[in-house]
């Protein structure tokens, strides 16, 4: 990326390239429809790195895959990511004797709705008194909860996300 694919990519918000083989600016996505939408872009400590951020429409690699890596282009919510996949192994591979989520699927759908909604009025209460640190644990067994209940309602984390990025 030269100085002008840098301005072109910030004026567009799409990640523009100069291609050495083209001899010219070249948008990523101009033929294929596969934009990178920029989202950010960093500066290293040094100045002379670039990383940039972006939402991909479609496969990012020309040869057809997510990314060049061959890897699944998903949403990444860090360790909530994490956290889905572990409640979605226990769903399916731990017996219930040796896990809490397990027995709540065990349980079925009204049992884990359940949970959602006092550990809501729990976060609530606790969010009305002083005590930060019971109001944080309780906030965390929200969501830990509703995360349970997206997966068993077949959703998870993204679905909700698309939902809040198509209203802003």
């Amino acid at each position: 990326m030269n100085e002008e694919a840098y301005s072109q990519t910030i004026k567009t918000k799409k990640v523009t390239f100069y291609s050495r083989s083209k001899e010219r600016l070249w948008t990523k996505g101009e033929e294929s429809g596969n934009f990178l939408n920029l989202i950010e872009i960093k500066v290293d400590c040094d100045n002379d790195t670039l990383l940039i951020e972006v939402k991909p429409e479609g496969p990012t690699c020309h040869k057809g895959s997510d990314t060049c890596w061959n890897e699944k282009n998903l949403p990444a919510f860090g360790f909530l990511s994490e956290l889905e996949g572990i409640i979605k192994d226990r769903k399916e591979n731990t017996s219930i004797e040796k896990s809490y989520v397990a027995s709540l699927f065990e349980k079925g759908i009204n049992k884990i709705a359940q949970k959602v909604g006092e550990e809501a009025i729990e976060t609530v209460i606790e969010a009305k008194d002083n005590n930060d640190d019971l109001f944080l644990n309780e906030s965390a067994d929200l969501l830990f909860h509703y995360l349970i209940l997206l997966e068993a309602k077949g959703y998870n984390l993204k679905d909700v996300v698309g939902i809040l990025e198509a209203r802003h």
